[in-house]
């Protein structure tokens, strides 16, 4: 029980600001503290909750002290006294069920085990998550300059994703920004999964960051929904770059080049704008889908640096939308273009 509580003690601080603005949210970030009056979320300046720092030990993330009171505890202890839950077993579920974990009690009645890569493990991951607004994930799209919303039923944020550096590293747990990829239909048939940094708004140091499951073939992430006119590029942060621009224009990111030129189209879709990467990829990519989309019409969107993301974070929004006017038509740069 104690190494239990324990690990779930971790498993919060590696998401401490999140915890502090589910039950501390009349507070605020102070640096590297969560400043509050009280751990019953009391307006004040006398509990201090570190934010960051090592898993254990002193000035671990997760730690606490009540200038006031003198009291002083884990994240696990806080959660205890802000919902006045009886015991430790009640807080180690309340624990659980912010961290979206399975209580162990119900490993019996669970649903069989699915393949690791299957669209319903991949679906089953997704509904696990929670809304990307006021995580680490929203963080995340920030640092990247994106303003657009972000409550698309599309993303999902996950405290304690595993992954695993190479083939034969032990597992580990890190947060992630899941991107749900669907049919048509809105079927979840894959899922996206970016991990994140613990301690920064940024992509964990792992050598691959981002990996796939499921079926990704003719499928996309979606951002609103398309009829007549679709922009369709590769990446999540790409489309969504676009979208702090173009709000109102529906979205598809295939995920990769090849993948981009394999997306399916809506049967209604008159109109396609291929916003495609600015390298060799992106160009065959484009070509590929366009040969595939005879009866449409075909516009590319290109981007003056790598792709739109970094167009956003280096020409600002003012300059991204200087150049999407040059290459929109005056029929969509009105009805589209935010302004």
């Amino acid at each position: 029980m104690i190494s239990a509580a324990a690990e779930l003690a971790r498993g919060l601080a590696r998401d401490a600001e999140a915890v502090c603005r589910h039950y501390l949210s009349k507070g605020r970030r102070s640096g590297r503290y969560w400043i509050i009056g009280d751990v019953q979320n009391t307006p004040g300046r006398s509990l201090y909750v570190r934010l960051s720092g090592p898993d254990y030990g002193p000035g671990a993330a997760g730690k606490w002290t009540d200038a006031a009171t003198g009291e002083h505890g884990d994240l696990l202890d806080l959660i205890a006294l802000n919902r006045d839950l009886p015991g430790l077993g009640e807080a180690m579920a309340e624990a659980r069920r912010f961290l979206v974990l399975p209580h162990p009690a119900a490993a019996s009645s669970r649903a069989p085990p699915t393949p690791a890569a299957s669209p319903e493990a991949a679906r089953r991951l997704f509904r696990a998550g929670r809304p990307v607004p006021g995580t680490p994930a929203e963080a995340y799209l920030r640092a990247r300059g994106i303003t657009a919303r972000l409550d698309w039923p599309s993303l999902r944020y996950h405290p304690s994703v595993y992954c695993r550096e190479v083939e034969d590293a032990p597992l580990e747990q890190l947060p992630a920004l899941l991107a749900a990829v669907t049919a048509h239909d809105g079927t979840i048939t894959g899922i996206l999964r970016t991990w994140l940094d613990r301690h920064r708004p940024a992509k964990a140091p792992l050598a691959d960051p981002r990996r796939a499951m499921g079926h990704l073939l003719g499928n996309a992430v979606r951002f609103g929904e398309a009829s007549a006119i679709l922009a369709a590029g590769e990446g999540v942060e790409t489309m969504l770059a676009l979208k702090s621009v173009l709000p109102r224009l529906p979205m598809a990111a295939g995920l990769s080049a090849n993948h981009l030129a394999a997306l399916e189209l809506p049967p209604a879709l008159h109109r396609l704008y291929i916003a495609r990467d600015n390298d060799a990829a992106g160009r065959h990519a484009a070509e590929g889908l366009r040969e595939r989309s005879a009866a449409i019409e075909v516009r590319e969107l290109v981007p003056v640096h790598a792709d739109f993301n970094l167009d956003l974070c280096r020409l600002g929004a003012d300059g991204l939308r200087t150049r999407l006017a040059q290459q929109l038509p005056p029929s969509d740069r009105a009805r589209f273009l935010n302004r």
